[in-house]
C-alpha cells in the first residue's frame, strides 16, 4: 500500500513537471511567432520608430523569469533532493 503511494505521488510529481514544461513551451512558441508579426507590422507602417521593441524586452523578461523557474537551481536542486530522499527510502526499506 505504501508503494502505491510513493508512486502515485512520484506521477503526480511528473504529470506537473510535465505541464510546467508544457506551459513553458507553450510560452516561447507564442513568443517566436508574435514577435516577428510584430516587427513586420512596425516595419511595413512605422519604420522610423521601432515599438515592437517594447513588446519584445517586455515579454522575453517574462519568458526569462519563466525559464529560471522551470529551469533554475532552485528546482534542480528539489528535484536532486527528492531523488536523494527517494534512494535512500529504498534502502530503508531493503533493510527492514
Amino acid at each position: 500500500m505504501e508503494t502505491f503511494n510513493k508512486e502515485t505521488t512520484a506521477y503526480e510529481r511528473a504529470s506537473k513537471r510535465v505541464k510546467e514544461l508544457k506551459e513553458f513551451y507553450g510560452n516561447l512558441t507564442s513568443f517566436c511567432i508574435v514577435i516577428p508579426f510584430l516587427a513586420f507590422l512596425n516595419l511595413m507602417t512605422a519604420p522610423g520608430y521601432l515599438w515592437f521593441l517594447w513588446p519584445m524586452m517586455g515579454w522575453g523578461i517574462g519568458i526569462a523569469f519563466h525559464a529560471v523557474s522551470i529551469f533554475g537551481i532552485g528546482k534542480s536542486w528539489e528535484e536532486k533532493k527528492i531523488k536523494e530522499l527517494m534512494e535512500q527510502e529504498k534502502r530503508n526499506i531493503k533493510t527492514l
